[in-house]
């Protein structure tokens, strides 16, 4: 990674400042920043963040032919890796775990002592968000993942479904009445297994449900610098909101025309 650095450094000073800011823009920033600049705020002890992580072309467009891999780039998937090592639970939607062929999640050890000090295992747990429980559970990430995988659904969910996991050793998590799955629960339920360092990588579907909730507590967004066209999703769908949620920007840097930025909400 070359060249990532905040934009307002970049942009305030001249064309040919020297010192500490520019000579950090010419270098590669280390993992460890990157972990230190993306750090999960301080948290009571019954407390939880949930943070999202996706990225969206000029045009909005958060998928080009069903994913999300050819609008990314190198560096977003550095930062993609970064937030994953920094949390307790990755959560997807059924639809991106299908489309996006997820893995379990790895150890990795340039986190291994951060996590460590965490408290943390050694990497984060995958929470796959279903209510119709259409997942195939003889896959690696159900049946070999290094911490395993749970499942949140709906009390209503299909019961055969719901024994066919458990046979497979997949928590089951109910996190609603219905079939359905409520957001706000989900998000308690993980937390009360000790999954404070929430993440969400989608789908938007998955994403416009959190948002209606009114849970998501920031969005990490990659704006890239790529136009698509055509019909495909944003970012976040669904249910709408009576009043946009208002978010400040906490973090924006920037590298080969891809803006990395962070937003909390206030």
């Amino acid at each position: 990674m070359r060249r990532l650095f905040p934009v307002t450094d970049q942009t305030s000073r001249p064309a040919d400042a020297a010192g500490p800011a520019a000579e950090a823009g010419d270098r590669e920033w280390s993992l460890d920043e990157l972990a230190e600049a993306y750090a999960y705020p301080p948290m009571g002890p019954d407390g939880h963040w949930l943070r999202a992580n996706m990225v969206s072309t000029l045009d909005g467009a958060a998928q080009h032919d069903g994913r999300s891999q050819p609008i990314s780039g190198e560096t977003d998937m550095r930062i993609f890796g970064t937030l994953r090592a920094l949390a307790d639970v990755v959560i997807a939607g059924a639809e991106t775990v299908r489309q996006e062929g997820y893995r379990p999640a790895r150890a990795r050890e340039a986190f291994a002592a951060r996590r460590a000090a965490a408290g943390q295992g050694p990497a984060p747990a995958i929470a796959v968000v279903t209510s119709g429980m259409d997942l195939d559970f003889s896959l690696p990430l159900f049946s070999s993942p290094l911490v395993p995988t749970l499942v949140v659904t709906g009390a209503g969910a299909p019961a055969e479904r719901v024994a066919e996991a458990e046979r497979a050793g997949v928590e089951v998590v109910v996190a609603g009445d219905g079939a359905a799955v409520d957001p706000e629960r989900a998000v308690r339920e993980l937390a009360a297994r000790g999954l404070r360092r929430q993440l969400t990588e989608g789908g938007p579907r998955l994403l416009g449900q959190f948002v209606a909730a009114g849970v998501l507590d920031e969005l990490c967004l990659t704006v890239s610098p790529m136009l698509t066209a055509g019909g495909a999703q944003r970012i976040a769908g669904g249910p709408s909101v009576a009043v946009p949620h208002r978010f400040a920007p906490a973090l924006v840097l920037e590298e080969a025309g891809f803006l990395f930025t962070s937003y909390r909400r206030i």
